[in-house]
């Protein structure tokens, strides 16, 4: 029953909001070149998403994220409606990093580079660090908050570990780092399918980590506690891998 809704309800909306909302992005950036309109634009895009999909998504402590404060939001990343789930929910202002494929595709690639989201590229360690120190530059200077998925891309099956990105970022601004674990989201829509199948996903909020009296000596021990938390929100145990160095 959900694959046939999915073919003739999901997928076709999903694709005619994507056009749409994209082109609305688009022409923000017209007369906005701060992205502030463009993320407006993704937050009610997102929700549309979610809703096309039949998914449910419920939020547990939002309350713990100060809208004046900026940060490094660390989430676990299992589906492609990961991003929606989080943008649609959080109350924050803040650009996310996304592999560079993704800026090639039309309206969704143009929302992304107009509204100042950044690349990451996942096969080149001195590109992978020039970006995580433009997201800390945009932290300090823009009073924004980043979004990364520091596993380098999506998990199938399980969590694995993280790579060093986001601790970095998060020392060299100065600004706390939050945990936030997603389930359901590799149910709603599986890797190798574009079909959403939908259901219930929940979005959690750990405490925030402060950085301020960290130096970049503790990025590894920061990186490790940072995913035991996720892990621990989510209810999965770490793949056995060695926590990689390359900041991507």
């Amino acid at each position: 029953m959900w694959k046939l809704r999915a073919i003739l309800i999901s997928f076709p909306a999903i694709v005619f909001a994507t056009i749409v909302m994209g082109s609305i992005s688009l022409a923000c950036s017209v007369w906005d070149r701060t992205g502030v309109s463009q993320h407006k634009v993704a937050r009610l895009w997102s929700r549309i998403l979610l809703i096309l999909g039949f998914v449910e998504c419920s939020s547990f402590g939002l309350e713990k994220l100060d809208p004046q404060r900026s940060y490094v939001l660390v989430a676990n990343h299992a589906s492609y409606m990961d991003t929606p789930a989080i943008m649609g929910t959080v109350p924050l202002e803040f650009r996310f990093f996304a592999k560079k494929g993704l800026f090639s595709i039309p309206f969704l690639g143009w929302h992304l580079r107009h509204a100042g989201h950044l690349q990451v590229v996942r096969d080149d360690p001195r590109a992978s660090l020039k970006s995580m120190a433009e997201g800390a530059k945009l932290i300090r200077e823009r009073g924004v908050s980043v979004l990364l998925f520091p596993e380098g891309g999506r998990s199938e099956r399980q969590i694995r570990s993280f790579k060093e990105g986001a601790a970095y970022m998060a020392i060299k601004a100065g600004v706390p780092v939050v945990p936030i674990g997603l389930v359901g989201t590799r149910g709603a829509l599986p890797m190798h399918s574009a079909l959403v199948r939908g259901g219930r996903v929940e979005l959690h909020v750990g405490d925030p980590i402060e950085t301020s009296a960290m130096t970049l000596h503790d990025r590894g021990r920061l990186t490790r506690e940072l995913q035991e938390r996720v892990a621990a929100m989510i209810g999965e145990t770490v793949a056995a891998e060695t926590v990689a160095g390359n900041p991507e």
